[in-house]
């Protein structure tokens, strides 16, 4: 877990990719208001984020990033800083909290995950989670979800039949759960009931909090 210093001058370095310049700016404006947070680098894309930073005197503890962009996605974008700079934190920012962009951006290296409509608190608290501690998804981390990302070896911390890890990996990519019955050969009332189940072991309750369980926990690869 990386410690907030004591001393007032401690900032932590954002760097902010969105393709809309006022929604930018105003982001930029927002965090100017917070003592502890400082703008480092924009970009319009991720593509002009990626070169930014490649020559970057200082490297950003935080990158915000827009999903929807040209050039580089916001998909793109966070598999791309994952891979060359993995000690960056990455918050996706998006209009549309659906279940299946949240565990793409999370399959893609992303920490957490903000609404553009957002209360400037709540992405305050987003940009202090994921920095302090590695992640942040609102109401979705509950329950048995906060032992296994406080926990550093990873571990599962249930016991779960391979059938339900197989239906956990399922669960991180973007089939639907018809689609997932289809690919485990089986009716979409057992998928039913296994999502049911683990909810209940997991103290889960969203498709979202098992894929990031299935991350957090080593059964999915991140890209």
């Amino acid at each position: 877990m990386v410690l907030l210093s004591a001393d007032k001058s401690f900032m932590i370095k954002i760097a902010i990719a969105d393709d809309h310049t006022i929604l930018r700016k105003g982001v930029i404006e927002i965090l100017s208001r917070f003592e502890n947070m400082m703008v480092v680098a924009e970009a319009a894309n991720g593509k002009e984020l990626v070169t930014r930073l490649q020559s970057a005197a200082t490297l950003p503890d935080v990158c915000i990033i827009d999903i929807n962009m040209p050039e580089m996605n916001g998909y793109e974008t966070a598999a791309e800083v994952r891979r060359l700079w993995p000690d960056i934190r990455i918050l996706a920012l998006s209009m549309y909290d659906t279940e299946l962009n949240v565990i793409k951006m999370l399959r893609n290296g992303a920490n957490g995950y903000v609404l553009k409509d957002s209360d400037p608190e709540d992405l305050k608290i987003a940009i202090n989670k994921v920095y302090k501690e590695g992640l942040y998804h609102s109401e979705l981390v509950t329950g048995r979800m906060m032992n296994l990302i406080n926990d550093p070896d990873g571990k599962i911390n249930a016991e779960l039949n391979d059938r339900e890890i197989n239906f956990l990996r399922y669960a991180c990519t973007e089939l639907t759960y018809k689609e997932i019955a289809d690919q485990m050969h089986l009716s979409p009332r057992t998928i039913d009931g296994y999502r049911e189940d683990l909810f209940k072991k997991l103290s889960i309750t969203s498709r979202t909090g098992l894929a990031i369980y299935a991350i957090k926990a080593g059964l999915v690869n991140v890209m």
